[in-house]
């Protein structure tokens, strides 16, 4: 399985979170998997600048030269994403969300009627299945169940599944398990 994990953890001081998901990486690895980690906070990603030119002017392809040209084509090309931040103030980390809004490229602007609600046309014909790792340093569940019900919807627009959606707590080899189990 061609699988891409995009960590969105901005703080190299978050070592539990860093050191789980390299934990992940290296066990994914060792299966017969082909696997791109992308750090986010490594590269050039500007806003999404919602001017529409990669629907309109340059269909499929943002205006902006930065990285997000090749975590697009990463992401289309795999089997599986792995979002993985921390929650921050309620949600994915900014670094994570800004990745996410560059993926807008991959659709077309044109809407079509999706489980009785309108969303975007697909550009192809197949997307990843995507799968969500967080840290929830909160004492309650809740913005782990809003995230995870946000990236239901996201998977919905991209006609997808989200596979999984896990803390950074659970046990290794279940998220490894439930990988595999696709």
């Amino acid at each position: 399985m061609k699988i891409l994990i995009l960590n969105g953890n901005p703080d190299t001081k978050n070592e539990d979170f860093e050191h789980y998901v390299n934990l992940l990486t290296d066990e994914l690895s060792k299966d017969k998997n082909e696997l791109t980690l992308i750090k986010i906070r490594d590269k050039r990603i500007t806003h999404c600048a919602g001017c529409w030119d990669c629907w309109v002017k340059t269909p499929g392809e943002c205006r902006f030269n930065d990285d997000s040209i090749a975590i697009r084509e990463n992401y289309i090309n795999s089997d599986m994403v792995i979002f993985a931040s921390p929650l921050i103030m309620g949600f994915i980390s900014a670094i994570l969300k800004k990745v996410m809004d560059k993926l807008i490229p991959l659709l077309h602007p044109y809407i079509e009627m999706v489980k009785k609600e309108s969303h975007h046309s697909k550009r192809y014909d197949k997307y990843p299945l995507i799968g969500l790792l967080y840290q929830n340093n909160s004492r309650e569940n809740t913005d782990a169940e809003i995230t995870t019900d946000i990236f239901n919807r996201f998977a919905l627009n991209f006609r997808t599944d989200l596979a999984f959606s896990f803390s950074v707590k659970t046990e290794l080899v279940d998220v490894i398990n439930e990988i595999d189990s696709y």
